[in-house]
């Protein structure tokens, strides 16, 4: 397939990115700083690019057939609630201008429902420092919602997917809609890596069109 990823330098991009050239396929990956990708491979373009540039992008995803957006304005970044809104409608109205029919979203468990009205992100136990990007990324979801020309797919990650967790690929994983995901021990996880293979299983077989899903062990 002709992917294009957006946010392939990042945490959960870069597990993308590895994935899919893994399974063969041809990945264009949409970078502020095409210098942070060192990686050599004949299925791999990389180009520099600015989400913010509606115009422009839309002509960079043109001709691919899925359009990825791993798209994070910054967790340090002051002004990470209005950026990550602007910038993910600004994917979404390229990815339509574009003539590209399919865009998957990868978004935050803030989200998910653990009480009939309660979302996660809205919960005291919730990290104070991690709001801003997880209500923005709520509110996107919103948005995404109303969306009637695209198949859009919004994933949300287990609850617990973080840099100090192992990186892992088993492969293996369990699906859920609005709610948490929880194994045996009443937790729920997901390696970064497993993350990347469920987005990449959802590029070849679209089993979400205009749905959000979760994943996790």
């Amino acid at each position: 397939m002709k992917l294009i990823l957006i946010g392939a330098t990042g945490f959960v991009g870069s597990a993308v990115l590895k994935e899919a050239l893994n399974r063969g396929h041809k990945v264009t990956a949409i970078v502020r700083d095409p210098g942070k990708i060192s990686m050599q491979n004949d299925q791999l373009s990389v180009v520099r690019g600015n989400v913010m540039d509606t115009a422009a992008l839309a002509e960079q995803i043109k001709g691919s057939e899925v359009v990825i957006s791993a798209y994070n304005a910054g967790w340090n970044n002051p002004d990470l609630y209005n950026e990550f809104l602007k910038g993910s409608q600004s994917v979404q109205e390229a990815t339509k201008r574009s003539g590209v029919k399919r865009l998957i979203v990868v978004g935050g468990a803030g989200s998910l429902f653990i009480a009939p009205g309660v979302q996660v992100v809205d919960t005291s136990e919730f990290p104070t420092d991690w709001k801003p990007g997880a209500l923005a990324a709520r509110d996107y979801l919103g948005l995404l919602q109303k969306e009637e020309q695209l198949d859009w797919t919004f994933l949300s990650p287990a609850l617990e997917m973080h840099q100090g967790l192992p990186r892992k690929r088993t492969g293996i994983y369990r699906t859920g809609s609005d709610n948490p995901v929880f194994d045996a021990n009443n937790k729920s996880t997901i390696s970064v890596d497993d993350l990347a293979v469920a987005i990449i299983d959802e590029a070849e077989n679209a089993k979400h069109i205009r749905q959000r899903f979760t994943v996790a062990y």
